[in-house]
């Protein structure tokens, strides 16, 4: 580019920034007469926010936040009470032992316990500047808690006539192609065809995918080109564009409304990985679009190599499983694989009970998943030394040996009170889910250890200034780590807790996924064919989804319901329905529908095995080394980022790495000074960044 041609390009680019300008100015003067006339609706004494919301085009919430008049009896808090009211464990809903540290001496005298558990205590605010401090006008969220007396006591059984039991059946498999929209290559089984596909709506995908294919498909791939994102400058976020084009009408085909063992009815809206679920208005045939991104990420590669990806990872998988069929996603994967793993013989030949509607909506709302966490200056320097990162490498697969079974028994505080150090930390080591009142140290230097309920739906953050107090619930493994850490013991009072005997329930299928990921990564190291080695490690990835997704299935989340409804019969719109997305022709909306009786919801599980991956976060134990690993083993202030299963530091760590199920290895390092991020955006390029210029030095 010369100078002429930058000059040109400056000019364009400030009639853009005028025209945004613009933009802004008439969107907020739309937005406030918006506002204006909710506001005025108000006059009427039927009016109702599940109304107004579908007219408006926004939530019941962001209704009552413009008027608050018109807020829901069921939502209203007495003004008598506003810290008292114990939520509906199913609205507050959050969003994966052994290698705890040694213990210090005398720690087990920081156990406390309350005479009668107080679950919705205030939180002690912590410092302005904190990152880890929610903002001054918000209020952080209170989480359920379990009722006192019989009501509370009768939660603790099982749901009646439902268990996970083995199939006696065998997984169908689906016809597949893999298709790349941005160039139309689609591959099915071993042919290649080239397809012109207009303008990659679903409509000129499945036109193009039966012409080419008469015999037809019953599962399309996308591997690049993200068609649901064509239209996405039209709308405000990508959800909306992705709903738009998965509704799009397509003559001939409807909406899917789900057949088979594995019922899976409607369109799944997400912004990167959706599932456009479709069958011919004959009902003869039906089809799935998904993205591949559900598996595992592309880096440009041809469909026939993620062709060769899923060849590859069936072949390992049957290997331990003779019946092992590929699904639709990994957590399908997953859990079908896993259902094949339940015994025949033995205390659960018929199969793992599930726990009471009451419990699972309890764990829903206070076992929060892998820990997000960016901290920002003066925590951290402005300008940073260097950022270096740590990934545990196949992370969940490492805490999957022990999980809780049987029924569980509730421990009020005065039970556990009632017993002697020896045995509370007995209970502590125990699968078990604690409601807490935590303390920080007066002296705490570093990061926080324990997760408390933050303002807004699934948000956790992790007080850290000292003198701080909270109430929340967190599983053994971090009440343990934060009682014997090796910096200083916290004061940790029980207030309430769920105790549930020890089992091995996905101790065998954790195994034969950990060999066939390590057969997998090995093919991919020792592969000669570069197209081959790369398709072994997509392989390797799409196993450590099968786990990470097969366990987030277990919590089994309150099922939302997704739908449209013509403009012109508005009124038809759910009144508990969240408004979407809409256009001339259609809104569209969700809803939740509560808890299914799904036979492999075992939200225990999965809190378990998160709570055990965050505390190995702060603190991992390598028996081998005789060392540890983790944020704690680290200096205070170099702690820039917790991302699920990443550390982000400003001092690079001796921390061995034998390419085990939860070592730190080291993925990335940028050179300082480097300006310290403040959003998930800088920190996510920063990485990428980081990765970069690792690969080049070991290149070199």
């Amino acid at each position: 580019m010369d100078a002429q041609s930058y000059n040109a390009a400056l000019a364009e680019l400030r009639t853009v920034r005028d025209a945004i300008k613009k933009a802004r100015a008439e969107l907020s003067k739309l937005e406030a007469d918006r506002d204006k006339r909710i506001t005025q609706l108000v006059a009427y004494a039927k009016a109702k926010a599940e109304r107004i919301a579908p007219a408006a085009g926004l939530s019941v919430t962001d209704v009552v936040a413009v008027a608050p008049a018109l807020t829901p009896d069921r939502l209203a808090v007495p003004a008598s009470e506003p810290h008292t009211q114990t939520p509906d464990p199913e609205v507050l809903a959050p969003a994966s032992v052994d290698e705890t540290a040694h213990q210090p001496q005398g720690s087990v005298t920081r156990v406390a316990s309350a005479a009668r558990a107080q679950p919705n205590a205030a939180e002690v605010p912590a410092k302005l500047g904190d990152s880890a401090t929610p903002p001054p006008t918000s209020k952080a969220r209170s989480l359920a808690s379990i009722p006192e007396g019989t009501t509370g006591d009768n939660w603790f059984t099982h749901t009646q006539g439902l268990a996970s039991t083995r199939p006696n059946f065998t997984q169908q498999a689906r016809s597949t192609v893999f298709l790349d929209t941005a160039t139309g290559v689609l591959v099915h089984r071993q042919q290649t065809h080239h397809l012109d596909l207009g303008n990659a709506t679903a409509a000129d995908i499945l036109t193009a995918v039966f012409r080419t294919i008469p015999e037809g498909v019953e599962r399309i791939y996308i591997t690049a080109g993200d068609p649901w994102h064509r239209d996405a400058d039209r709308y405000p976020y990508l959800r909306d564009a992705v709903a738009a084009w998965l509704n799009a009408p397509i003559p001939g085909w409807r909406t899917d409304t789900g057949r088979g063992r594995d019922r899976m009815a409607g369109h799944f809206v997400h912004a990167r990985n959706p599932v456009g679920r479709y069958q011919r208005d004959s009902g003869d045939h039906h089809v799935e679009i998904r993205s591949v991104g559900e598996w595992f990420d592309t880096d440009g590669d041809d469909p026939t190599v993620v062709r060769d990806a899923f060849v590859l990872l069936w072949q390992a998988l049957r290997r331990h499983w003779n019946d092992a069929v590929i699904m639709g996603s990994p957590s399908q994967t997953g859990r079908d694989l896993w259902t094949r793993t339940i015994p025949t013989r033995g205390q659960y030949a018929e199969g793992f009970p599930v726990l009471s509607e009451e419990l699972r909506g309890l764990l829903h709302a206070t076992a929060g998943q892998g820990r997000n966490e960016l901290l920002t200056p003066p925590r951290v320097p402005e300008q940073l030394p260097q950022l270096v990162e740590y990934d545990r490498t196949f992370a969940y697969a490492k805490h999957t040996w022990k999980s809780p079974v049987g029924t569980p028994r509730r421990i009020t505080a005065a039970t556990f009170a009632s017993w002697s150090e020896k045995e509370q930390m007995r209970a502590l080591y125990r699968c078990g889910h604690w409601q807490v009142r935590v303390s920080v140290p007066d002296s705490w230097s570093h990061v926080g250890l324990l997760p408390a309920p933050a303002p807004g739906d699934r948000a956790w953050h992790y007080p850290a200034t000292p003198g701080t107090t909270f109430t929340t619930w967190a599983g053994g493994p971090e009440i343990h780590t934060a009682l014997t850490n090796p910096l200083q013991p916290w004061k940790i009072e029980i207030l309430d807790g769920i105790l549930w005997e020890d089992g091995k329930p996905l101790d065998d299928w954790a195994k034969k996924l950990k060999e066939t990921w390590t057969n997998l990564t090995a093919q991919a190291h020792f592969q000669g064919d570069p197209q081959q080695a790369r398709a072994g490690h997509l392989a390797s990835r799409a196993v450590r989804s099968i786990l990470l997704y097969g366990i987030g299935a277990f919590a089994q989340r309150p099922r939302m319901v997704t739908g449209t409804t013509p403009r012109t019969a508005e009124r038809d719109v759910p009144a508990d329905a969240e408004i979407i997305a809409f256009d001339d022709e259609h809104i569209t909306w969700q809803k939740p529908t509560g808890f299914s009786r799904d036979p492999n919801a075992h939200p225990e599980w999965a809190a378990a095995i998160w709570s055990a991956a965050r505390a190995a976060l702060l603190t991992q134990r390598h028996r081998d080394d005789d060392t540890y690993a983790g944020a704690l083993h680290t200096e205070p202030g170099t702690v820039v980022a917790f991302r699920t299963d990443a550390l982000y530091l400003t001092e690079a760590q001796n921390w061995p790495y034998h390419h085990h199920p939860g070592d730190y290895l080291l993925r990335g390092h940028l050179t300082g000074p480097v300006t310290a991020p403040t959003s998930e955006e800088e920190l996510l390029a920063l990485r990428d960044a980081g990765r970069a210029a690792l690969t080049t030095s070991q290149e070199h």
